[in-house]
C-alpha cells in the first residue's frame, strides 16, 4: 500500500494557518493535521479552509492531536510567542525553548519516524533545543533556516539587476537573524558569477555600495514587516511549502535550512544555515561551499552568537 503523503502544523496562528493554506492548493499532501493548544482556534481555521476544497487539489485537512504524529512524514512546528516590535530573534529564545522542547519530546514519544521542521523563533536555537529533546538523527529535525532570508536577497537582487528572481542563485547563509551574511562567492545571475556579473550590469553607479544596501535590507526585511503589520506569514508559508515538497518529494533539492553542524566549516554543536541537500530524511548531506576567508569568518561569528543563546539555556 502507497504511503500518503501526511504533514502535521503544530500552531494555528498566522503562519501555521497560511502554511496551510499554500500546502492545500500546492497539491503536495494527501492529508494536513492541524494541533493548536487553542483547540477552537485549529477547528476553526480548518473548517475555514476545508469550504475551499473545491477549488484546491483533492487533500483532507482536520484538526489532530498528538496520536497524527505516528504516521506523518513531516511535522512542521509553528507555535509559540510571537515576535513584538523591536524584540529580536534571540530575545525570544527563553520564551519559545520551554514550548517547542516540550512539543520535541511529544513527537518523539509517538515513535514518529518522519521529519521534524522547525519554523518557531529563534530558529536556530529552537531547532538545537528539538533536535536534544527529540534524540533523533541530526538530519531528521531542521529549522526553516535561511531559507526566506535567501528568497528576499534573490527577490532584491532581481530588482537591482532587472532579470526575472528565477534567473537569480542567491543564498544568505549562518543565524537567521542579525548576524546571517549573504555569500556571495555562491551568487550567480545567469550562471555568471556575481562578481563578473556586477561590472557589465550598469544598473547601479556604484554596485560595491549597492551590494552592502542588498545585504542590509535582507537582514531588516522582518523587522520592517513586523513594524507595519504585526507579523510575517505569506513569503515564510510559501517557503515551507518549497521545504516540504523536497522532502515528500525526495528531491535532494539544495536548500539553507537550519542543521546540527559537527565539523563542517570547522564549527560543531550548533545549528545554522549552510547549503544542505534536503530530501525524503531530512537533510542528507551538508554541502561545505568553497567560501571565502570573510564568509567563513562571518558563519563562524554566527555560531559564536548562536552557542552563546544555547549555553544560556
Amino acid at each position: 500500500m502507497e504511503q500518503r503523503r501526511k504533514v502535521v502544523i503544530v500552531g494555528a496562528g498566522s503562519v501555521g494557518a497560511t502554511y496551510c493554506y499554500s500546502l492545500a492548493q500546492s497539491g503536495l499532501a494527501d492529508e494536513i493535521v492541524l494541533i493548536d493548544k487553542n483547540e477552537d482556534l485549529a477547528r476553526g481555521q480548518v473548517l475555514d479552509l476545508v469550504h475551499g476544497q473545491p477549488f484546491f487539489p483533492t487533500v483532507n485537512i482536520r484538526a489532530g492531536s498528538s496520536a497524527d504524529y505516528a504516521d506523518s512524514q513531516v511535522v512542521v512546528i509553528t507555535a509559540g510567542a510571537a515576535q513584538q516590535p523591536g524584540e529580536t530573534r534571540l530575545q525570544l529564545l527563553k520564551k519559545n525553548a520551554r514550548i517547542v522542547g516540550s512539543i520535541a519530546g511529544e513527537i518523539a514519544s509517538q515513535k514518529c519516524r518522519g521529519v521534524m521542521l522547525v519554523v518557531s523563533n529563534p530558529v536556530d536555537v529552537l531547532t538545537y533545543v528539538a533536535l536534544k529533546r527529540s534524540d533523533w538523527e541530526r538530519g531528521r529535525v531542521i529549522g526553516s533556516g535561511t531559507v526566506l532570508d535567501s528568497a528576499r536577497f534573490r527577490h532584491l537582487l532581481s530588482k537591482c539587476c532587472g532579470i526575472d528572481v528565477h534567473n537569480v542563485h542567491a543564498y544568505i547563509l549562518g543565524e537567521h537573524g542579525d548576524s546571517e551574511f549573504a555569500a556571495w562567492s555562491m551568487t550567480h545571475v545567469a550562471g555568471i558569477n556575481i562578481d563578473e556579473y556586477c561590472p557589465i550590469c550598469r544598473k547601479c553607479s556604484d554596485w560595491k555600495k549597492q551590494r552592502r544596501l542588498v545585504e542590509q535590507q535582507v537582514r531588516d526585511s522582518a523587522y520592517h514587516i513586523i513594524n507595519y503589520k504585526g507579523s510575517t506569514h505569506y513569503a515564510v508559508g510559501l517557503a515551507l511549502v518549497r521545504i516540504t515538497g523536497a522532502i515528500l518529494r525526495g528531491e535532494n533539492s539544495v536548500l539553507t535550512v537550519s542543521t546540527l553542524i559537527d565539523g563542517e566549516f570547522g564549527i560543531s554543536d550548533v545549528c545554522l544555515s549552510v547549503p544542505c541537500i534536503v530530501s525524503d530524511k531530512g537533510v542528507n548531506r551538508i554541502i561545505e561551499s568553497p567560501l571565502k576567508k570573510e564568509e567563513i569568518l562571518a558563519l563562524l561569528g554566527s555560531a559564536d552568537i548562536l552557542k552563546e543563546a544555547i549555553g544560556s539555556l
